[in-house]
């Protein structure tokens, strides 16, 4: 293992000085070096060498800040390290950008419900056969047009439970009334 790393870095030292052959073998061992450290925290193969080729251009790029006296190993992994970090900080914050925000989502389920020509008064009926809790929130929300937050708080429930109960309410409407 010492001569691979002595290797490493006397390949880089004869790449500073210019020997071509030498920097070729220098990237061939740094890729080899790398891509199982990548592989173990990316997903895809493609992921993988993408990334692989963008560190060994940073390499390219910072070669001459390399210090002959130093080993190359950890230079080479600290690159390596902060490519992956601004490779992931894009990744997930593309995520976030194409993320679906859970307002809109309650919102569509709200509107597939009462949105048609159906009233609160037309389906009381079937709100009437739902368990207590439910049409009890379902009542005070669209008869009496309170807010999930003022339901939750005349009912001593957190916010997101009387969500959570009005949208089982809804896909418990929505079944009996597509019959």
């Amino acid at each position: 293992m010492t001569d691979k790393t002595d290797n490493l870095e006397a390949l880089m030292r004869q790449s500073l000085d210019g020997d071509k052959r030498a920097y070729a073998e220098l990237l061939r061992e740094t890729a080899r070096l790398l891509q199982p450290f990548l592989a173990k925290r990316l997903s895809f193969g493609s992921e993988v060498d993408d990334l692989l080729q963008e560190i060994l251009i940073s390499i390219h790029k910072a070669r001459h800040t390399y210090d002959g006296m130093r080993p190359y190993k950890p230079w080479a992994y600290a690159i390596a390290r902060f490519r992956l970090q601004d490779y992931l900080r894009d990744h997930y914050a593309d995520h976030l950008r194409h993320a679906v925000d859970l307002c809109e989502v309650e919102n569509d389920l709200h509107e597939d419900v009462t949105g048609s020509a159906m009233s609160y008064e037309s389906i009381s009926g079937e709100i009437n056969k739902l368990p207590e809790k439910q049409a009890t929130i379902l009542r005070m929300m669209h008869q009496e047009g309170y807010t999930a937050k003022e339901v939750a708080e005349k009912m001593g429930m957190n916010e997101s439970a009387v969500k959570v109960a009005a949208h089982r309410a809804y896909k418990i409407l929505r079944k009996k009334l597509e019959r």
